[in-house]
């Protein structure tokens, strides 16, 4: 079992390794982008499935591995694939991906992550443990609280794996959704950032509060209850 888990940890430390070295960052911007969209649209038509099944592995690796380029790729998918399709692929990769990091997370790194994270994490476990998958769904939709850290997170607490999914499935959908329809007209983007406007980021985070409603309900009534 120790042998397992040091194999896994040295397969993600070489992915981490070969994204730095052979740069493959400079692929992931809205330049590169804008550049080989042709290039792209023609490889798809071409192959069909298998582009499409790279792309989902692609997404997959970037989200388990938090690496750099989630917005860039969910432009790419609206760009290439339309907005329907390019929505599906990026919310199934970038599930799949979460569910890979919080396993791994779960299994590997329990004592890295409270080490590292631990004071973050406080707040973040407390409201998992009563009331997990609305406030799932409030750390998915509400951009204040990064990614990959709700992944690793996640596993060091005691949320049931399937609440998990369902929660980062649901809770992704709308960000995947605006960026998606934003990479459809790729053209009038001059920003990554101006896809992500206050207004975008406020609407996010009123479905946020909108979903934690039901934790909101419970902690006044337990309150009131409290005092009688």
């Amino acid at each position: 079992m120790k042998a397992r888990k040091i194999l896994i940890l040295l397969a993600f430390a070489a992915v981490a390794a070969a994204f730095h070295f052979l740069d493959l960052g400079k692929y992931l911007t809205l330049e590169s982008l804008k550049v080989n969209r042709t290039l792209l649209t023609e490889l798809r038509a071409a192959h069909v499935f298998l582009f499409a099944a790279i792309f989902i592995l692609i997404y997959i690796v970037q989200t388990a591995f938090s690496l750099p380029g989630a917005a860039i790729l969910s432009l790419a998918a609206g760009a290439v694939f339309g907005v329907l399709q390019g929505t599906l692929f990026v919310v199934f990769g970038a599930t799949v991906g979460a569910i890979l990091a919080f396993l791994v997370s779960r299994t590997l790194l329990r004592d890295w992550v409270v080490k590292k994270f631990g004071g973050r994490m406080e707040a973040i476990d407390r409201g998992l443990r009563e009331n997990g998958f609305s406030y799932l769904l409030f750390l998915r939709l509400v951009p204040a609280f990064p990614f990959f850290l709700v992944n690793l997170a996640c596993g060091v607490t005691g949320l049931p794996l399937r609440t998990y999914a369902l929660g980062t499935l649901f809770g992704i959908i709308p960000g995947s959704l605006v960026f998606v329809n934003a990479g459809a007209s790729l053209a009038a983007i001059e920003t990554v950032s101006q896809v992500a406007s206050p207004r975008v980021l406020g609407s996010f985070a009123l479905l946020g509060l909108f979903a934690l409603l039901p934790t909101i309900v419970n902690t006044v009534k337990k309150h009131r209850e409290g005092k009688a």
